[in-house]
């Protein structure tokens, strides 16, 4: 085989793996979208918030241990024990449901009827709120993630050489593929399946696109806006959570983790801010789109690092075309 195609195929393979991560973070966003209308800008912080969260429970970290120790004077920083991974994710998750539980309490219970624009602002004070959070509740350290089912077993790093001796073997090349992207593809579709399950066939979600139709009308036919609110942020927050374990056993938890938000961006206005699948498939399109842009165009022709800017600029131009994006809900009005 032609050497520079093995190479573009290659690349190809490598951006589905990339856009199949950006759709993990796109998806929460969809979530809390398509049942109450609100952008939530927080997502990537909520991501990087159940990530420090679940090394913090694995480590058996005290949490906020700094502020513990500056009011009393003491030093203690970790329980002396370490819990199994399994174990921490589901206390994790229970962390998020709490969270979920707390933002409809104390925020959108209170904004119920409001404009869209005010419900986005609430989100982006809460982005900060949860970042100050996790910075004073774990630390802002750098911290390495991994998550196994036993000793030995946990999730693959690393290139998968099967499939390089397999592609050396069938095209003279062999594929450089990440084991953990593979994986992340794997767990990508098997949510995605479940949450469209959910959407389409269960009575909480049919009541999900009716809250975010209308929240009046929904009140009046006996929907609990409280109950939706609240199951639909604790998705979301699931969501974050293996959005966070997939990033973060990737390049470490950081608070740069939380700016993954920024690139799921263009993958919504790609697929549709409605749209489950429509968020796979906008982070396809935008994952491979810049990897092939970068090996093809960006590194030969202008210098390189084209990867940082080409996803908006695609978006941008999709939406002149198709504002409402592939699978998104065409807005019809009376004039």
């Amino acid at each position: 085989m032609n050497e520079q195609l093995a190479f573009t195929i290659e690349v190809f393979a490598n951006g589905l793996m990339a856009g199949v991560l950006y759709a993990l973070v796109a998806l929460g966003f969809v979530l809390i979208y398509k049942a109450s209308g609100i952008f939530n800008y927080a997502q990537g912080v909520m991501a990087l918030f159940a990530a420090m969260t679940l090394v913090g429970i694995q480590n058996g970290q005290v949490p906020f241990a700094h502020l513990i120790n500056a009011i009393f004077g003491t030093d203690v920083h970790k329980f002396g024990w370490s819990v199994h991974s399994f174990a921490a994710i589901l206390l994790t998750v229970i962390v998020m449901i709490a969270l979920a539980w707390a933002v409809q309490k104390f925020v959108f219970k209170h904004l119920v009827g409001q404009e869209p624009i005010i419900l986005f602002m609430a989100t982006i004070g809460l982005a900060y709120f949860l970042e100050g959070v996790a910075d004073l509740m774990w630390g802002s350290e750098l911290k390495a993630l991994n998550v196994c089912a036993s000793e030995g077993n946990c999730l693959p790093q690393g290139m998968n050489v099967w499939l390089e001796g397999t592609t050396y073997e069938v095209l003279g090349y062999g594929f450089f593929i990440d084991n953990l992207d593979i994986v992340a593809s794997l767990v990508a579709a098997v949510l995605v399946i479940g949450l469209v399950m959910f959407a389409q066939y269960t009575k909480q979600g049919r009541a999900m696109r009716a809250v975010a139709d209308d929240h009046q009308a929904a009140l009046s036919v006996g929907v609990s806006l409280n109950f939706i609110w609240v199951l639909v942020w604790s998705l979301a927050g699931f969501v974050a959570l293996v959005a966070g374990i997939m990033w973060g056993a990737k390049s470490g938890v950081q608070f740069s983790l939380s700016l993954i938000a920024l690139k799921a961006l263009p993958v919504l206005m790609l697929g549709g801010f409605t749209s489950i699948p429509g968020a796979i498939v906008g982070g396809l399109i935008i994952g491979v789109g810049e990897k092939l842009f970068e090996f093809l165009i960006g590194a030969p022709y202008l210098g390189g690092a084209t990867e940082n800017w080409f996803a908006y600029m695609l978006a941008l131009l999709f939406l002149v075309f198709r504002p409402q994006g592939l699978f998104g809900e065409k807005i019809i009005e009376r004039v």
